[in-house]
């Protein structure tokens, strides 16, 4: 049986990178595989092959697991509510930095894929990704030069970039030009923040300049502007939704004054000069990113509020809004579940599918048990992991009622139980996430399950 990546239209060479690790080998290093992988060569093709079950005796605990169907159903779920608003998907990569999901979405009509760093802008195109978007103001000269190299030597390599101050512009151009290899313009994003926030431009004005300054670069190109609502707010109460929503405004008037009505000079011509040179672009991008409120920034970022009565017509064709979000993938039992905009009845239908789990190790008191997985093995900073099923000696599966993990250990989970719970060492504990980006890193290879627990691929993540 081919792995699930076997089956995808892919590029060329990002078809091939995926190939081939489907048949990288799996040492008995890796975590869960230490059975398995212990005097046999063993790989996510021979995986897919003889499909051991997951929760038998060639897996060892505690064990992280992605359930296909979940992930199947997520990525289609999401690419048809994108197209159904109308906006593109470019899902951000650091959430699972695993190529072979990222496929999956690419395969599904992602606009692009979302990196954070260069060096995960380097794995992507390791694997040969066409779209990047690197969501983050460069500043490190080595890693802008490795980016100019990278785009000379592929024509149809596309890649976009943040601004937020004319002195970072400045230290892009620069780096760039040092590099001497600039053979075409690379696209940046005018970065709006806001109060308390992380990067970004203040000030719609601050955006505008630092947009002017772009211009008169030779190195650079205006693309469009980008954001993170992220940081706005944990929760879905009226004040946080109505602050995403103004602050998505806020895009959108940074947008207008620089397609339409500030000046954005050609290359060569001082910062603030009056000129209105149009964007050497023609496609203008809004980007914005989260997995939280992405309905919000949709309902905001494609309203479209036409002229102004009396005023101009707008310039140019609407924009492209590129939703950045992530977690969507994977979603989650915790922090997603409880603010994403699925909870709202405003987004797709998401399925988790990543599970954790791991044996009962000691019942040392009757509310007490302690379960082998802890920090090392599972995300802990949006909220605990939360108990779903229990699998007794038999396999028979009953429910976690009344459950819940109050404290982690590097390789402990501390679990509340009632004292009436039928409960003993050796007894498998199925465990839900919060936050998938923060329990992703923490494996090197994931098995990917079956609705039965059989193995019928494993994904190799490159942090």
């Amino acid at each position: 049986m081919p792995t699930e990546s076997a089956n995808l239209p892919l590029p060329g060479r990002l078809r091939a990178a995926v190939d081939a690790v489907a048949e990288q080998p799996i040492a008995d290093t890796e975590k869960g595989f230490g059975v398995i992988s212990a005097g046999r060569a063993v790989s996510a093709a021979t995986l897919a092959a003889e499909r051991p079950a997951a929760l038998g005796a060639d897996f060892t605990m505690p064990l992280l697991v992605l359930r296909d169907s979940a992930l199947r159903h997520n990525v289609v779920a999401m690419a048809t509510w994108c197209a159904r608003a109308g906006v593109q998907l470019a899902p951000h990569g650091k959430t699972t930095m695993a190529p072979q999901l990222i496929a999956r979405q690419l395969a599904a009509g992602a606009w692009g894929v979302t990196a954070a760093t260069i060096s995960q802008a380097q794995v992507f195109r390791a694997f040969g990704m066409p779209r990047v978007l690197i969501a983050n103001e460069l500043t490190e000269p080595a890693g802008i030069r490795w980016l100019a190299a990278e785009l000379a030597a592929d024509r149809d390599f596309e890649c976009y970039v943040y601004a937020d101050s004319v002195a970072g512009v400045t230290l892009l151009d620069r780096a760039l030009q040092s590099g001497g290899g600039v053979t075409r313009p690379l696209n940046v994003l005018i970065e709006l923040g806001f109060p308390g926030g992380r990067t970004g431009c203040r000030t719609v004005a601050e955006g505008v300049d630092t947009a002017a300054a772009v211009s008169a670069t030779s190195t650079l190109e205006v693309a469009g502007v980008a954001g993170y609502e992220g940081g706005i707010g944990a929760d879905s109460s009226p004040a946080t939704l109505a602050a995403v929503a103004s602050y998505c405004r806020q895009l959108r008037e940074l947008a207008q004054a620089l397609r339409d009505r500030l000046p954005l000079p050609s290359a060569g011509s001082e910062p603030g000069s009056e000129s209105l040179a149009a964007p050497r672009n023609p496609a203008f991008i809004i980007s914005v990113g989260g997995s939280a409120y992405f309905d919000v920034v949709v309902r905001e970022l494609t309203a479209g509020p036409g002229p102004e009565p009396g005023g101009p017509e707008p310039g140019g064709p609407e924009p492209v809004v590129v939703l950045r979000s992530g977690c969507y993938l994977t979603h989650d039992h915790g922090e997603y579940a409880r603010v994403g905009p699925a909870a709202r009845q405003r987004g797709p239908e998401l399925i988790p599918a990543l599970e954790l789990w791991a044996p009962v190790l000691s019942r040392p008191e009757p509310t007490l048990a302690l379960i082998c997985a802890g920090r090392r093995d599972v995300s802990f900073d949006q909220g605990f992991p939360v108990p779903l099923r229990v699998r007794g000696a038999d396999g028979a599966l009953r429910g976690a009622d009344r459950m819940t993990v109050t404290r982690l250990d590097d390789q402990h989970a501390y679990l509340s139980v009632p004292a009436d719970a039928e409960l003993v060492p050796g007894d498998l504990i199925c465990l839900g996430i919060s936050h998938p980006c923060t329990t992703f890193d923490k494996w090197r290879v994931i098995p990917v399950v079956d609705d039965e627990y059989r193995v019928i691929d494993a994904v190799h993540t490159f942090f």
